[in-house]
């Protein structure tokens, strides 16, 4: 990737959106409340305020907000593009779902890398029999790079099955939200419209379906960490947007790939601000995924 191809002001941006996007996962897992809630909190609001499902819904609401703020001054998607924000819409709530499954039955530095770099070689192996095109060599590098990061990252688990076959769903559905959001914004005329309609959809499917009987919780959840939903719903919808003004600015390949050291972010994050026990050999398998991810996507 040469300086001419991308900007460094764009590549500041994309290291910013991989940091802001690893940054609102580590949200979701963060576990510290408060310890003197008072009185008028029940013990089951208690026993679920550490809960990442909690955080997930006050991330979605704070992106869901944005977006309302946001889409008024915005030209609508045209009408071709809908049915792929109803899909896509659908497949993001079961994403989010399944992500705050995912950190309730392991930790970020282990769920994190096998989540976002399998995601692009699952795009890869279910693309070629819908467009026709082929895996040259590069990306067969790619393809073992991740493969063998996968396979570290499953031997040194122990214990952890629940926790990389959660990891491994979700990426399955990042994958099919990401095919039918490729296919879908080329039709919508207005990306960004087309992506606020999503996260703003989304966020109503998953309170509609999780919050209710979670209420104390969020309550009790919101007033001890009152940043999450604006700063995670911001960081969530900064990520991605920035992501796609990098892609109008330097080839989307090298911005897809430079996205891909948020596995190295996350990992990072989680080491040093989680606590969580990351050992050498989860390091090395976070490296040779997300370099697999790279690879793949500059192939």
């Amino acid at each position: 990737m040469s300086a001419g191809a991308m900007p460094p002001s764009v590549l500041g941006a994309v290291l910013g959106a991989a940091l802001l996007h690893a940054g609102w996962n580590a949200l979701l897992k963060h576990r510290e409340v408060d310890a003197n809630n008072d009185a008028s909190t029940d013990s089951n609001a208690d026993s679920n305020a550490g809960d990442p499902l909690v955080a997930t819904l006050l991330v979605v609401a704070g992106a869901a907000g944005c977006a309302a703020i946001l889409l008024p001054f915005l030209d609508a998607p045209s009408p071709a593009s809908w049915p792929f924000i109803a899909a896509s819409s659908v497949l993001q709530c079961a994403y989010y779902l399944l992500l705050a499954a995912t950190y309730r039955a392991g930790d970020v530095s282990h769920a994190y890398p096998l989540m976002r770099g399998s995601a692009p070689l699952l795009v890869a192996f279910v693309n070629g029999p819908l467009t026709g095109e082929r895996l040259d060599g590069a990306q067969w590098l790619a393809t073992g790079l991740i493969c063998g990061g996968v396979l570290a990252m499953w031997l040194g688990a122990r214990g952890r099955g629940r926790a990389t076959g959660l990891a491994l769903l979700t990426a399955c559905v990042i994958a099919a939200y990401t095919l039918v959001d490729g296919a879908g914004v080329r039709r919508s005329g207005a990306p960004a419209a087309y992506t606020l309609w999503i996260f703003l959809c989304t966020g109503l499917a998953v309170w509609l379906l999780a919050a209710r009987r979670r209420l104390p919780a969020l309550l009790a959840q919101a007033r001890a960490r009152p940043l999450v939903a604006p700063l995670g719903g911001l960081a969530s919808l900064a990520s991605y947007g920035i992501a796609l003004w990098a892609m109008t600015r330097a080839p989307v390949a090298a911005v897809a790939a430079l996205r891909e050291t948020s596995i190295l972010f996350a990992t990072a994050i989680a080491a040093f601000v989680l606590r969580e026990r990351v050992g050498r050999a989860r390091v090395a398998a976070a490296c040779l995924i997300a370099c697999g991810a790279a690879a793949m996507r500059l192939g």
